[in-house]
């Protein structure tokens, strides 16, 4: 299982998220979804997470979101 890493600029700080390639491609089509850029919908994840980090907290999403 390899991890592909991508990086962004939330709150005017650099960071890097490391997911499976699965994840990806399912944020991807719910950025999609909801009309929204991935920065964006990434950003979004980042303000309503609880305290776990950050790639947790995107794959919580992906697995409770609805995907068409």
């Amino acid at each position: 299982m390899n991890l592909i890493k991508k990086s962004f600029t939330l709150e005017g700080h650099k960071t890097s998220i490391a997911l499976e390639s699965e994840f990806w491609e399912a944020l991807g089509k719910l950025a999609e979804m909801s009309d929204s850029s991935l920065p964006k919908l990434i950003s979004s994840i980042d303000e309503n997470r609880s305290n776990r980090p950050l790639a947790s907290a995107i794959r919580v999403y992906c697995l409770t979101a609805k995907i068409k």
